[in-house]
């Protein structure tokens, strides 16, 4: 495959460990390590394991279109594989290749293969995205900006808070990954699960079954590989692959929030964000592109559907399934590559990202001092009751909006008026005290609802650089986790 039509994976290193070729590899290794393995336990002779690993060195020496067309007659490639394999090394050594195992020991510990040499490079991806974002986060941990919700202002966050938030979904992918990394398992198990071909041959006598070597033939097969041996052949128990398929489809939507938040934030009429290399049209001379990050939510957007098919292949019948396995293949490699491919994509985003605050700060006061309004909630609440509090912030927010002027002079304005009434509504109660109060008022809230009206105190209160609440120490705990 050229990789036309996938930019976000083409010359990546998910690409180089994924091809068609990388694949084949693959399975030659894992042909040479079991005969390698039969011949550490007494199974094979040295000499074979020796010329079937030579012969399985190099995957150019074989035709991968022909063997793919002839995948067609036994419905996978190990087939017509061990045919070419077995003719490549001496006549002696032809009977140890491929002894005792069925294609699909081959074929699912050549995916775990291909993983484990995918994800190796994912993984350091992963750990510099994160950096990138460290320092981003400790940079930006005071840069304030609006916090938007269903499209709009809600109240101020810190963009240091932001990116804190992105490198702990990053870090989270970082140990889904290197925990599935960690536990790829070889498969062995013979034609049903049982090792039983490998009992036979291991018997040294025609038709007498034998353990001579058995129980320590899994545990050598994964050393050769440096993969985990299994407790049980997993032949349609198929927890590595959708633990991989998980943790990449996560890794994938880990990554995609960062890149949706940096695409959004870099609109023209927003430009908050701005990727350090911006990717051109072939129409606009004037455009920059937030290729990165558009390339990552494309990547975001397919994996969920490619996981599903692989959790679905769970439900696999007897000890081979007709069509759950064969279905894994093409949905895994495309899940490998999407996942590498973004995460290369990552590492330049991050480390490239460009922040505006003074455009960030400038987009603060578009509404005048409404981005605060919770904060004035908070406040009038306890002086004013929650009617009384509710009325006047509504009238306090229609009049910013339509007379064009900040938060803090209407609510000065109003204020002012409304503790006259409210004055008004308590002489009462300081005449006849026994009398009951209007709902909400009492001196002590009228002399604070007096406070309130000085200008420098309101412009403090509908200041959104001073409504973040606790996103600093937020940041500095989010920043503490390796």
């Amino acid at each position: 495959m050229s990789g036309l039509f996938s930019p976000g994976w083409a010359g990546s290193a998910a690409e180089e460990a994924t091809g068609d070729l990388a694949f084949l590899q693959a399975l030659l290794d894992a042909e040479a390590a079991l005969t390698r393995a039969q011949a550490a336990v007494g199974l094979a002779p040295s000499e074979a394991a020796a010329a079937v690993t030579r012969a399985a060195a190099d995957a150019t020496r074989f035709d991968a279109r022909g063997i793919a067309l002839r995948a067609r007659e036994g419905g996978n490639p190990v087939i017509p594989l061990v045919a070419d394999l077995t003719a490549a090394v001496p006549a002696d050594a032809a009977p140890y290749v491929h002894r005792g195992a069925t294609s699909q020991d081959v074929l699912d510990t050549a995916l775990m293969l291909v993983a484990a040499r995918t994800l190796d490079p994912l993984l350091t991806d992963l750990s510099r995205t994160e950096r990138a974002l460290a320092r981003l986060a400790s940079r930006h941990r005071d840069t304030v900006l609006p916090g938007r919700t269903l499209t709009q202002h809600a109240v101020p966050t810190t963009f240091g808070l932001k990116a804190a938030g992105w490198r702990s979904l990053v870090l989270d992918a970082r140990d889904r990954v290197a925990g599935v990394r960690a536990a790829l398992p070889v498969q062995l198990g013979g034609a049903a699960g049982t090792l039983a071909a490998f009992q036979a041959y291991g018997s040294g006598e025609p038709g007498v079954p034998g353990e001579r070597g058995v129980p320590g033939l899994v545990a050598a097969f994964a050393r050769e590989l440096a993969l985990v041996e299994p407790l049980l052949p997993w032949h349609t128990l198929r927890t590595p692959v959708a633990d991989l398929a998980a943790a990449l489809a996560f890794t994938a939507g880990a990554l995609g929030k960062a890149a949706v938040d940096v695409a959004t934030l870099s609109r023209t009429e927003i430009g908050e964000l701005s990727e350090g290399s911006g990717g051109g049209s072939s129409a606009m001379p004037h455009k920059a592109n937030p290729v990165r990050a558009t390339l990552i939510t494309a990547a975001a957007r397919r994996a969920p559907a490619l996981a599903a098919t692989l959790l679905g292949s769970l439900a696999a019948e007897d000890e081979r399934p007709a069509g759950a396995w064969h279905a894994e293949w093409e949905p895994l490699r495309d899940l490998l590559r999407l996942a590498g491919g973004a995460a290369r994509d990552a590492v330049e985003m991050a480390e490239g990202l460009r922040v505006h605050p003074d455009v960030m700060r400038e987009h603060l006061d578009l509404t005048g001092g409404l981005i605060v309004s919770e904060r004035l909630v908070a406040v009038f609440t306890p002086l004013l009751g929650r009617a009384r509090a509710k009325r006047l912030l509504g009238e306090a927010a229609r009049r910013t909006r339509v007379e064009g002027r900040t938060l803090a002079e209407v609510l000065g304005e109003i204020l002012a008026d409304f503790g006259e009434s409210l004055s008004e509504e308590a002489a009462p109660r300081e005449a006849a005290p026994e009398e009951a109060a209007p709902e909400g008022v009492d001196l002590a809230a009228l002399a604070a609802l007096a406070a309130l009206c000085d200008p420098i105190r309101l412009s403090d209160l509908t200041d959104p650089t001073r409504y973040t609440g606790s996103a600093g120490t937020l940041t500095d705990r989010a920043l503490e986790r390796r």
